[in-house]
C-alpha cells in the first residue's frame, strides 16, 4: 500500500513512516496540506494519509472531496488530544492515532486499511474454479472483464489478479464508473489541464496516468455514458491518452480490468455500449458465481466475519449455533457476500451468551422482532470503537476493550408485545447511532439498510422531537486510551 505522511511532530511521524516502511508500505512524505494536495494532483497516489493534527484537517478533507479524492485519513498527535481528536474525526478523518507510534497499533491500522483486499476466502468448488482460471491469465497482459451480481466480490477478484501479475509491484488503481458525474468522470480517466474548465485550479494527472506501469479497473464500466466510450477505445487500442485541455498525447503502459453487473452483450444490442469496446475490453471474461451458487463458502465466509467484527467491536468471538447456521445456508443472499457480511456484523451486535442463535440472524426482508437482543448489544458494544470501526477494526490485539456503557438488563420478549414494529424499529436505529457515535454511515452498514434511508428516518424522528445522536457528541466518548 501507499502510504503519505503530511508533517512531522517533532520527528514522530517520520518515525511512524519507517515502521510502515518495514511492514511493506511505500512510504513519501510532505510538510503540509497544499503539498499533500499537489503530490495527489501530480499522480503520486496514496492508499492512505497520516497526518499532523495540528495541520487544517478540515481544510484537506474538503480538497479530497472537492477533488474527487477517496483516501482514508488518519490524525497523528502527540499522547491523548481527545478534543482535537473529536475535531478531526468531524472533519472527516477516519482515526486517531496517538504518538511516539505503537509499532502494533501502526500495523493494525495498515491491515486494516489493506484488509481483505487481495485475498479470496472460499471453500466451495465453483469458487475454486473460478480462481483456477484467474491464476491462469493473471500473468498475462490480456484485458479482463469480471462480472457477476453485486456483492460477489468483483473488485476483490480483480486485486487478486493484480497481485498475481508481473505487474503486481506498481500500482493498482480502481475508478467507479457509477459514481463519478459523466461530466467529471473524463477528467477523472485522463487528466486535466490547469485552466481547462471552471475549477480546474491545477494541472490534475488522471487515473490512467496514475496507474502507468501497473493495473487500471475500471469498475461498473457499463455506468459509462457512450460519448466517454469513444474516448476510452482510443485509450485502449493505441495505449494513449489526451489530458481535457492538452495537446500532446500522452503514452500509457496499464493492463486494463473492467467490471460489471449487467449483460454487457445485451447492453451492446440495447445501444447502451459499444460493440467494439465491449471485444476490445473483453478478451477474457471472469464471472463470479453468486454466493447461493456456492453454498460450502458460506460457512467459512460467516466464521471470518464474526471474528473481523468480534475484534472491531472489542468483544469475545461468539459461536453460531447449527440452528443459525441452517438459517444462513437456505438464504436467497440477493446481496451475496456484501448482505453476508452485514448479517454477521449485526449478528455480532445482536449476540448474547456468546453465541449467534437465530435471533440474532436478521436476514434481509425479515421483522424487526429480535430488536429487543439489539437494543442491549448494542448499548453494551464498547463506544470507543466507532473509529476504528471505519476501517473494519484498527484495534490492536492487546488493546483492552473499554467498559460497558448503558444499562445492562436486558429487556424480555415480553416487553414487546403491545408495541408496533416502528416503534421497535425506532429503537433499533437509534441505539445503533449511538454505538457508532452519530456516524450515519457506520450505522447504515450495520443496520444493513441505506444511507437514505437512514437519513429519511432520522428525519421523521427529529421532526418528532427525538433527539438524534450527532458525529459532533464524538469528544465526549473518546477513551483516554485513545
Amino acid at each position: 500500500m501507499r502510504l503519505l505522511i503530511v508533517g512531522s511532530l517533532e520527528g514522530h511521524m517520520i518515525t511512524a513512516g519507517k515502521i510502515a516502511f518495514e511492514k511493506g508500505a511505500k512510504v513519501a512524505t510532505v510538510d503540509d496540506v497544499d503539498q499533500a494536495m499537489a503530490s495527489l494532483r501530480t499522480g503520486n497516489g496514496a492508499d492512505l494519509l497520516m497526518v499532523d493534527i495540528g495541520l487544517d484537517i478540515d481544510k484537506l478533507c474538503k480538497h479530497l472531496d472537492a477533488e474527487r479524492f477517496s483516501v482514508p485519513v488518519i490524525a497523528c498527535g502527540i499522547g491523548t488530544q481527545p478534543s482535537k481528536a473529536g475535531d478531526a474525526i468531524r472533519s472527516g478523518a477516519k482515526e486517531y492515532i496517538p504518538l511516539p507510534p505503537d509499532a502494533e497499533l501502526i500495523a493494525a491500522v495498515l491491515a486494516a486499511v489493506t484488509e481483505e483486499t487481495t485475498s479470496l476466502i472460499y471453500k466451495d468448488p465453483a469458487t475454486a474454479a473460478v480462481l483456477k482460471l484467474a491464476e491462469q491469465i493473471a500473468p498475462s497482459d490480456a484485458s479482463v472483464l469480471v462480472t457477476g451480481e453485486s456483492g460477489t466480490g468483483k473488485e476483490v477478484m480483480s486485486r487478486f489478479l493484480h497481485t498475481k501479475s508481473k505487474r503486481a509491484k506498481k500500482n493498482f488503481i480502481s475508478v467507479n464508473c457509477a459514481a463519478i458525474p459523466e461530466n467529471l468522470l473524463e477528467s477523472e480517466l485522463f487528466g486535466h489541464e490547469k485552466g481547462a474548465f471552471t475549477g480546474a485550479i491545477s494541472r490534475r494527472i488522471g487515473k490512467f496516468e496514475e496507474a502507468n506501469g501497473g493495473t487500471l479497473l475500471l469498475d461498473e464500466i457499463s455506468e459509462m455514458h457512450p460519448r466517454l466510450q469513444a474516448k476510452l477505445l482510443r485509450a485502449v487500442q493505441e495505449r494513449e491518452i489526451d489530458r481535457v485541455g492538452g495537446n500532446q498525447p500522452i503514452k500509457v503502459d496499464i493492463r486494463l480490468l473492467a467490471t460489471s453487473n449487467r449483460d454487457l452483450e445485451e447492453e451492446v444490442k440495447k445501444g447502451n455500449f459499444r460493440e467494439d469496446l465491449y471485444f476490445r475490453l473483453n478478451v477474457v471474461t471472469i464471472e463470479m458465481p453468486s454466493l447461493r451458487d456456492r453454498p460450502l463458502d458460506i460457512e467459512i465466509l460467516a466464521d471470518h466475519f464474526l471474528g473481523k467484527y468480534a475484534e472491531s467491536n472489542g468483544v469475545p468471538k461468539p459461536a453460531i449455533t447449527p440452528e443459525a447456521m441452517t438459517q444462513l445456508l437456505q438464504h436467497h443472499w440477493r446481496g451475496n457476500v456484501r448482505e453476508l457480511e452485514n448479517t454477521m456484523h449485526r449478528a455480532v451486535l445482536l449476540s448474547r451468551d456468546n453465541l449467534v442463535s437465530p435471533e440474532a440472524i436478521m436476514l434481509t426482508g425479515s421483522s424487526f422482532a429480535p430488536a429487543a437482543a439489539a437494543r442491549t448489544a448494542v448499548s453494551q458494544a464498547p463506544a470507543s470503537t466507532a473509529a476504528a470501526n471505519a476501517y473494519g477494526g484498527a484495534r490492536t490485539p492487546t488493546q483492552p476493550a473499554s467498559p460497558n456503557v448503558g444499562s445492562s438488563e436486558a429487556p424480555t420478549d415480553e416487553k414487546l408485545v403491545g408495541r408496533t414494529v416502528a416503534d421497535v424499529e425506532k429503537d433499533l436505529i437509534l441505539n445503533t447511532l449511538e454505538h457508532c457515535l452519530g456516524n450515519r454511515t457506520h450505522a447504515a452498514n450495520i443496520l444493513g439498510i441505506s444511507i437514505r434511508t437512514l437519513r429519511n428516518k432520522l428525519k421523521i424522528y427529529s421532526e418528532d422531537g427525538t433527539e438524534i445522536t450527532s458525529p459532533g457528541n464524538i469528544s465526549e466518548h473518546l477513551s483516554p486510551s485513545v
